[in-house]
C-alpha cells in the first residue's frame, strides 16, 4: 500500500507540475503550490465518541502537499484574467495528505479496575493514511483585491473528496491481542489494509505575506465510507457513524507564475 501511494504522490507531482508549466506557456491560469501540517483528530470506534478524553487525546499528526489554480491570474502576461464571479472568488486545490496517529479506549469502563477495564487501556490502534484529493474552495471577498493587498486576511470555505488508502495496526499491551481482547471487540478487528473514498469540508484563511507568498490556516472535517480505517468495526447500538477526523494544519503557500 505505502508503494502505491508513493507513486500516486510522484505522478501528483509530475502531473501538476508539468501541467502547471504548460499552462504558464499558453497563458491559461496561475498556479500556486504550498505544504501544510498539523494535529489530527480521530473520531472512531476507540473510547466514546462524544466523551472529552477520547476527542482531545486520540491524536495524530498530519501532512500535505497542496497545489492550487488560481483563475484570477493569467499567467503570460502577469496580468489578471477577465473578470467573472467564478474567476474572483474560487480556486481548485488538489493535494496529497499523510496522517498517523495511536487510538486508545477512554471512558469510564476504561478506568475501572477491572479486567475489562485493563482489556481497554491495553488495546492500541494504529492508523496510517495517505489521501489523494481535489477541492474547490469559495472565497467571500475579491481575490483580486486580495492579491493586491486591499486586505490582509482572506477567508474561505471549501468542499471536496479524497482517495483514501488506510493500514489500521492493533496490538494489546498485556499480551497475544487474541487473549487479552475486549469481549465485545471480539470477531470484529480487521488489521488489513484497505481503500475508500472520504468526503472533506473545510475553512480556513490566508495572510498575505508578500506578492509572491501567503501564510494559510485551514480546518477540515473528513468523512470517510468505511468504518474499518482504524481497524475496529464492532457491531453495536452506540456505533452509529463511519471512521470521522478533524485536521487543523498551517503552511506556506508560494505563487509560481508572479
Amino acid at each position: 500500500m505505502a508503494n502505491i501511494f508513493k507513486s500516486l504522490t510522484l505522478g501528483f507531482l509530475l502531473f501538476f507540475l508539468g501541467k502547471g508549466n504548460a499552462a504558464a506557456q499558453v497563458g491559461m491560469v496561475g498556479q500556486e503550490i504550498g505544504i501544510v501540517a498539523g494535529p489530527v483528530a480521530y473520531y472512531t470506534d476507540y473510547g466514546l465518541r462524544y466523551n472529552m478524553e477520547t476527542n482531545s487525546s486520540n491524536v495524530g499528526r498530519g501532512i500535505g502537499l497542496v497545489y492550487y489554480l488560481n483563475f484570477a491570474y493569467k499567467a503570460d502576461c502577469d496580468c489578471y484574467a477577465r473578470y467573472t464571479y467564478f474567476n474572483d472568488h474560487f480556486r481548485i486545490r488538489a493535494e496529497v495528505d499523510y496522517h498517523e496517529g495511536s487510538l486508545n479506549h477512554f471512558g469510564e469502563l476504561a478506568r475501572r479496575d477491572s479486567e475489562s477495564g485493563r482489556q481497554l487501556r491495553g488495546m492500541i490502534g494504529e492508523v496510517k493514511v495517505y489521501e489523494i484529493g481535489a477541492h474547490l474552495e469559495y472565497y467571500p471577498l475579491s481575490i483580486r483585491d486580495y492579491t493586491a493587498f486591499a486586505y490582509p486576511i482572506a477567508p474561505y470555505v471549501s468542499l471536496g473528496f479524497n482517495f483514501v488508502g488506510y493500514d489500521p495496526h492493533t496490538y494489546s499491551t498485556l499480551g497475544p491481542l487474541e487473549d487479552n481482547l475486549f469481549h465485545t471487540f471480539r470477531g470484529y478487528v480487521d488489521q488489513e489494509a484497505g481503500s475508500t473514498w472520504s468526503i472533506v469540508a473545510g475553512a480556513g484563511m490566508r495572510y498575505k505575506l508578500n506578492i509572491f507568498s501567503d501564510l494559510v490556516m485551514n480546518l477540515q472535517w473528513r468523512y470517510y465510507d468505511t468504518d474499518w480505517l482504524d481497524g475496529l468495526d464492532h457491531d453495536n447500538p452506540q456505533n452509529k457513524f463511519n471512521d470521522m477526523m478533524f485536521w487543523l494544519n498551517f503552511g506556506y503557500i508560494y505563487y509560481l507564475n508572479f
